[in-house]
């Protein structure tokens, strides 16, 4: 799957020892090789075989025993512990240096009066609220063949009321890596809010992604801790001490009207270095520091796991607006016009499905998790054909990801180790044209791409909202930071990068968007 986040890495300035050594070990290995989630203590775990969608990652639950709930419950329960700093070291928490009240002391702490903008440690917030009773209802999402009630519960993210980091010994570092994203700036700018209203001074940003870490000639940014915004499904948790030189310091200053422009303040890239190459640029092998990394992710197709989105899919979705509508005024302008938009979804639907639905200018609407023939009877082609017929005009919307079964496979891989997904926008444009150049019927085909216009655009209300920051100095690593249920909450990344979310072709939602374009089932 693709995975987009930002990471924070705070270090703290006690010396080494061997447990910190073993403490940021354990940690790249949990995020980078999934223990806890497609391996939890050495053994591998394996999808529920059920014919309903299961949320449990367990295989070996007997629902024949009577204590299968509570069983469950403690698998959910160890696989969605968060990782803290206190199960390495043994230290004590200082009072937080986080407060919007105006009356704080010099020193940062809070004043006597009390305020009640902390989250508890114990406060969690509910995944699922609905209760299917059958595993045939819509969407249904059941743990066991009787669709039983399961309670999943899960981290409410937010400040805490105590700290394990002193923020003046804080460094912290931002680097924005992969594509662009609706979002970025207002997420660099809010970082940097809200780490100098915990009392951070020391912010680095690393400029074009992982090249910023080693490449010569490139000049650092400011922040400090490591918030990595990227599209990858690693974390690059050992890096605990940043060595730049001739750096330029970020502030509330330098980083408060970024977020009136798209793109990245920062620069992206993708790939360009090894891990390891990073690490030896940044001299963290000499200092062997304390770290905790925490993401939030970013990725535009909307397909983390358990997040009911990330920021800039309601931007991308918004944005797919103007080049539906175009796509239609050109088909209904044009005798027998087909319109023909490709949106963003590698593998997921969910930006295609919505501004399908959304726009209410869709026949056609494909998208990686539902199959579909383009030729025969029940073809795509042939369903064209009717619309031709009846309406004189179509308008077509594919995700990127669709239809590639019908399309020669390539190995190639991008810098960040993606597959390189065939062009099925330009397939299905070459495919509509000889169709009907074949059945001696006129076609006139407006194809339309807007995805670079989608990613480089300005965050809009929703987008610019979704970041938060606070779960490094609470002292929790390994760990991200998104919406669930519409709540803010802190999830393991060993969990969320597991399997990318993907449409349900049983959902509602898929349901509602058939309902708009009026199309059948394509076999």
């Amino acid at each position: 799957m693709t995975f987009s986040g930002m990471d924070i890495a705070l270090k703290a300035s006690t010396h080494s020892s061997t447990s910190q050594q073993h403490w940021l070990h354990s940690t790249r290995y949990r995020c980078q090789y999934g223990l806890g989630s497609t391996h939890l203590n050495g053994r591998k775990r394996s999808p529920m075989v059920l014919s309903v969608r299961a949320v449990s990652g367990k295989s070996d639950l007997d629902f024949s025993d009577p204590s299968w709930k509570e069983k469950y419950q403690e698998d959910w329960n160890r696989r969605f512990s968060l990782p803290h700093i206190t199960d390495i070291y043994d230290l004590k928490p200082r009072l937080t240096t986080f407060s919007l009240k105006k009356n704080r002391t010099d020193g940062g702490s809070l004043s006597a009066d009390k305020w009640n903008g902390y989250v508890n440690k114990d406060d969690r917030a509910l995944l699922k609220v609905i209760k299917y009773a059958s595993p045939t209802s819509a969407g249904a999402e059941c743990v066991d063949p009787d669709c039983s009630w399961v309670e999943h519960w899960i981290h409410r993210a937010g400040p805490r009321k105590e700290i394990y980091y002193e923020p003046a010994e804080v460094k912290a570092a931002i680097v924005t890596c992969g594509g662009l994203c609706p979002g970025l700036n207002d997420v660099i700018r809010q970082i940097v809010f809200t780490l100098e209203i915990y009392g951070v001074k020391n912010i680095v940003g690393i400029q074009f992604g992982y090249r910023g870490f080693f490449e010569k000639g490139l000049k650092e940014m400011p922040v400090s801790m490591l918030f990595h915004i990227l599209r990858c499904s690693r974390v690059l948790d050992s890096i605990v001490e940043l060595q730049f030189d001739d750096n330029l310091q970020l502030s509330r200053k330098v980083v408060e009207n970024i977020n009136l422009s798209g793109g990245s303040f920062l620069g992206v890239s993708r790939g360009g270095a090894k891990t390891s190459e990073i690490v030896d640029s940044i001299q963290c092998r000499k200092r062997k520091l304390k770290v905790s990394v925490v993401a939030v992710p970013k990725t535009i197709d909307n397909d983390i796991l358990f997040m009911d989105k990330t920021f800039g899919f309601d931007t991308a979705v918004e944005e797919a607006q103007r080049a539906i509508n175009s796509a239609y005024i050109e088909a209904r302008s044009a005798y027998h016009g087909i319109g023909l938009v490709k949106l963003m979804g590698r593998s997921s639907g969910f930006i295609a499905m919505q501004a399908s639905l959304s726009s209410g200018q869709i026949d056609v609407c494909l998208i990686p998790e539902v199959s579909f023939t383009l030729d025969g009877e029940h073809g795509v082609m042939r369903h064209l054909e009717h619309l031709l017929e009846k309406k004189g005009f179509c308008v077509v919307c594919v995700a990127e990801g669709a239809g590639q079964d019908l399309l020669q496979k390539s190995n190639a891989t991008d810098a960040s180790g993606n597959v390189i997904l065939s062009d099925f926008g330009v397939h299905m444009q070459q495919k509509i044209k000889s169709h009907f150049k074949d059945i001696g019927v006129p076609a006139d085909v407006k194809y339309i791409d807007p995805t670079y216009m989608v990613r480089a655009c300005r965050a809009n209300a929703s987008d610019a909202i979704l970041c938060t920051v606070h779960g490094a100095f609470a002292g929790f690593s390994g760990i991200t930071s998104g919406i669930c249920n519409t709540h803010y909450a802190f999830l393991p990344i060993t969990e969320v990068i597991t399997k990318p979310k993907r449409v349900n072709p049983n959902s509602r939602m898929w349901h509602r968007c058939l309902t708009s374009t009026g199309q059948p089932d394509f076999h």
